[in-house]
């Protein structure tokens, strides 16, 4: 057996670490217990597709829940400084998906900004914007959460169906809750990658100063307070065969935004469904994000949702070149030595 092969059983196990990792002591063991294999052999698959197929296994937290300020941001960048402008957004800490695509505003990023920031949110992207020499750069903001949740299915059975509830939605948030100290110490462990081994949440729990159970505990506390999303593996899309990242925007009349947002959030190949403002040269307010295996897989399911929704003015953006693609790191310096740096030699 080669367990680098994508049979039936790594098809399986992918899609369970997506959205039903175990946050037991021995998760890996309560997974093979479901696929009825030994806990090794487990191990051993994931392992081997740990750097190829998946990317991370770990907390998940919501941005606005921990008191982050997030946006999506589009930039327009003459195409021969592209590369020049990606690099230098890029440096922020709080970026952390960055893209080309195929539009007229041909750079889109996401960022998000701690507490504490200096600058902010709307300060820290006009900051951007001046330093990587951009001639325009739209926020756009979060207005309301439809969908949220990269769950690609590995098998191929579910890709063009309808799921019966989002992963998590608007409903799901909650409001700002004060953070303590104790709990920084838990969201700084939890958002590490966690190692494929038998008792996986040991070193974390030790470095966090508590027991394994405790942090397990927490865990679970912070996904009942809507203050973490889920525990669960991110794959890397192309090498999972999701080669399409297909953005499809929507110009929905405002009465109809309740109603064909959550028709369109409905769809399990869309992991991300959002109503963001609109500007006199953008008017597409519902963001959908699409991975399909194929263009034409995209296609076929943005046509579905047509057909359903009979919104007819839409685009789709596809990705052409990936310049940042990580996660947001909570609780960290970083930003804070970043913002020092520029608001010394930028803004006095």
């Amino acid at each position: 057996m080669n367990i680098t092969e994508m049979d039936n059983i790594n098809q399986e196990l992918l899609n369970m670490i997506q959205k039903d990792f175990p946050l037991v002591e021995q998760p890996f063991k309560e997974m093979a217990n479901r696929l009825n294999i030994p806990e090794q052999e487990v191990i051993d698959r994931l392992t081997a597709l740990k750097g190829t197929v998946i990317r991370q296994i770990s907390a998940i937290f919501d941005t606005r829940s921990l008191g982050y300020q997030s946006s999506l941001v589009a930039a327009k960048v003459r195409e021969a400084h592209l590369d020049k402008a990606a690099l230098i957004i890029n440096q922020h800490p709080g970026v952390t998906h960055n893209y080309k695509r195929n539009n007229e505003f041909n750079l889109w990023f996401t960022i998000a900004v701690p507490p504490n920031s200096k600058l902010g949110l709307e300060k820290t992207v006009e900051l951007l914007g001046k330093l990587a020499e951009v001639d325009s750069i739209r926020i756009l903001p979060t207005l309301k959460l439809y969908k949220i949740g990269v769950q690609l299915d590995m098998t191929g059975k579910e890709t063009k169906k309808k799921s019966e509830a989002p992963i998590y939605n608007e409903e799901k948030r909650k409001e700002l809750q004060v953070i303590t100290d104790q709990e920084i110490h838990a969201i700084r462990v939890l958002q590490k990658d966690l190692p494929i081994q038998s008792k996986p949440f040991e070193d974390l729990a030790k470095e966090a100063g508590v027991s394994v159970q405790q942090l397990l505990e927490q865990a679970m506390m912070f996904k009942e307070k809507g203050q973490m999303r889920r525990f669960a593996a991110v794959l890397h899309h192309r090498k999972a065969g999701f080669t399409a990242n297909g953005m499809g925007v929507w110009h929905v009349p405002e009465e109809q935004v309740e109603e064909i947002g959550a028709q369109l959030a409905s769809y399990k190949a869309v992991s991300h469904c959002y109503l963001r403002p609109t500007y006199p040269d953008w008017p597409y307010n519902i963001f959908t994000m699409i991975h399909g295996r194929s263009t034409e897989e995209v296609e076929d399911i943005l046509m579905m949702m047509e057909k359903e929704t009979g919104i007819k003015e839409r685009s789709v953006l596809y990705s052409t070149k990936e310049y940042k693609k990580t996660r947001v790191k909570y609780f960290t310096p970083e930003v804070e030595e970043w913002e020092t740096k520029y608001i010394k030699e930028e803004l006095i």
